[in-house]
């Protein structure tokens, strides 16, 4: 494995770890800055021949290319105890070009890896050892899945993991089964969990279903699903108590949650504040307040102090995601694609708008106007309950009125060239305060 060491300095190092289906990169927060930009409205057409449309270099501090380094493509992690694991994949064919890596149907598997070139492998990063930031050592646990797992989806539910097989990129092969299974740290064991309605038992073609993507909201997991055959949208939802999988119909409308948190809108709870919610719809960013009845109206804020507004423009975004820093402390992450100059080596940069804000709640955000039970449409883009109609009463006013204060503390756009010729796709993020040992007292 190619590894490169350095000693980490005196002061602690903010990282935030991103993970991509081929790499694992720790960016250091602490050189993130503010750059500001010019109002979309007044750039030309070509804004990022701009000046003032600058895109910095991301400030990596490790970069581990996976699958140069014999891990499967496409793993998904989670944390425990300061350990970072990494579960499933898939495994490129040997000797297959890098270029080829975003598009495994074109690569072939492994034949000779897991089973027939999916993992069920699990690999661990120490996040408390004195190297773990510096060398990036996976190392293979001890014990692995019941099943390979392609993509997986993995979510940490009171205390287990729970793993569920995702669209492998060989649609002619078998997925194996259990298609998902629960992981308890405390015993160290795996147990497989009902078959998913949409992964029949068996299945030679595997892709008759393709899981889309997924939201989790208390102890249920909801799991948005395409069948290939009618290409209809499929809801289903699992609840870790219950134990049972529930079909729940073709359409978001008729979920038993909010829009903001079913699949597709992809967000977290500002830590410290357990009724604010963060989360994208399209390329902005939204703050959300939930009520504590249900008789009261979820009310809604863009974060206009750190949107990307050149989004809106000709950079072409792809899925964003809301990472959790700390005690009201957030961050959003958006990539995407943006046209290259004339003259340059490709014929677009792949980018990232990365911003980081801390969320503090204004006073009257508790107030009566919570109460009041004004109904809005569950259905309706959250950009339209800042422009209600002027025909309500007073109590819109609250309604609309801003209940958070946000205060930016980075945002910029950075390249991704450290990424290579991967899709611009984030599996999953989080953030680390790596303390060095020899400075603790």
């Amino acid at each position: 494995m190619k590894k490169t060491v350095m000693a980490l300095e005196g002061q602690p190092k903010p990282l935030l770890w991103v993970a991509t289906p081929q790499r694992l990169i720790a960016i250091d927060m602490s050189k993130l800055k503010i750059n500001h930009y010019e109002d979309a409205s007044k750039l030309k057409i070509n804004h990022y021949e701009s000046r003032d449309f600058e895109i910095h270099s991301l400030p990596v501090f490790r970069m581990l290319n996976l699958v140069e380094n014999e891990f499967p493509f496409g793993m998904r992690f989670f944390i425990r105890d300061s350990k970072l694991y990494m579960v499933g994949g898939e495994k490129p064919r040997r000797g297959a070009s890098p270029k080829l890596y975003p598009h495994l149907k074109n690569v072939g598997h492994d034949e000779l890896f897991g089973d027939r070139g999916l993992s069920p492998y699990v690999y661990v990063l120490d996040l408390t050892r004195l190297d773990s930031s510096t060398d990036l050592d996976l190392l293979k646990h001890h014990t692995s899945m019941l099943a390979a797992k392609p993509t997986p989806i993995v979510e940490e539910i009171e205390g287990k993991i729970y793993v569920l097989s995702g669209t492998p990129s060989q649609s002619h092969c078998l997925l194996p089964t259990p298609t998902f299974e629960v992981y308890d740290p405390l015993i160290e064991q795996w147990k497989p969990l009902d078959q998913p309605p949409f992964y029949r038992e068996g299945c030679s073609n595997c892709q008759e279903f393709e899981v889309i993507d997924h939201s989790v909201l208390g102890t249920t997991i909801y799991v948005l699903t395409c069948n290939l055959m009618d290409d209809f949208y499929h809801y289903y939802s699992y609840n870790v108590n219950e134990g049972n999988w529930k079909f729940l119909g073709e359409s978001e409308d008729k979920l038993p949650v909010p829009y903001h948190f079913t699949p597709m809108f992809t967000g977290k709870f500002v830590p410290g504040y357990n009724d604010i919610y963060i989360f994208f719809l399209g390329d902005i960013p939204y703050a959300a307040l939930i009520p504590s009845n249900d008789r009261s109206p979820t009310r809604y804020q863009a974060l206009n102090e750190v949107d990307g507004a050149l989004y809106h423009r000709q950079v072409a975004s792809y899925s964003g995601l809301v990472v959790q820093l700390g005690e009201h402390e957030m961050c959003i992450m958006k990539p995407g694609s943006v046209q290259a100059k004339e003259g340059s080596l490709r014929p677009f940069h792949i980018i990232l708008y990365m911003a980081t804000f801390k969320v503090e709640k204004l006073l009257h955000s508790s107030s009566s106007a919570q109460d009041r039970g004004l109904k809005l449409l569950r259905t309706a883009d959250a950009s339209d309950v800042s422009q209600t109609s002027s025909h309500h009463d007073n109590d819109v006013q609250d309604i609309r009125a801003p209940f958070l204060s946000i205060t930016c503390l980075s945002k910029g756009f950075y390249y991704l060239d450290e990424w290579g010729p991967e899709a611009s796709y984030i599996c999953s993020a989080f953030f680390h305060q790596f303390v060095n040992p020899r400075n603790v007292r």
